[in-house]
């Protein structure tokens, strides 16, 4: 099989086991999200476990990829060595938390959602879209790094 083949269908397992992950987990359920984000009234701790597991593979994934040039299937390792917090690092944490906080949708999940022809999801996936086109809009007219990789 070509590599480039190769990575399509690779790319197509991983993000259906993550889509099913995310379906499983509720995680594609606003209600459920909404639900997990609500600490002062009738909050459910089930996502908590969800994310521990997320966090456990994410670590694992980061210790193993952070001593390769390649990866698996051959390609350059792309693992941002950056440890800066500054203040577009922390005005975008806020807002995609004030976003996930509003709609119950974060971007995989909306994603996933949209399977189910969710007029929310549409929505969502809509103005996710729309934003990062004016974010490129803007990245383009100053200094401001690109989002494109390449």
């Amino acid at each position: 099989m070509r590599s480039a083949a190769l990575e399509v269908v690779v790319a197509l397992v991983a993000g259906s086991i993550f889509g099913a992950g995310l379906v499983v987990s509720g995680m594609a359920n606003p209600a459920k999200v909404l639900g997990f984000l609500d600490l002062l009234g009738a909050w459910d701790p089930s996502l908590a476990l969800v994310m521990a597991g997320a966090v456990a593979v994410g670590l694992a994934g980061f210790t193993w990829g952070s001593g390769r040039a390649k990866s698996a299937l051959g390609l350059p390792m792309r693992i941002s060595t950056s440890r800066t917090v500054d203040r577009r690092l922390l005005a975008g944490a806020v807002v995609f938390g004030i976003g996930w906080g509003l709609a119950g949708f974060c971007p995989g999940p909306a994603v996933v959602a949209l399977a189910t022809g969710s007029f929310k999801a549409i929505l969502f996936v809509a103005a996710m879209l729309t934003g990062m086109g004016i974010y490129e809009i803007f990245a383009s007219r100053s200094n401001w790094p690109s989002g494109s990789s390449e």
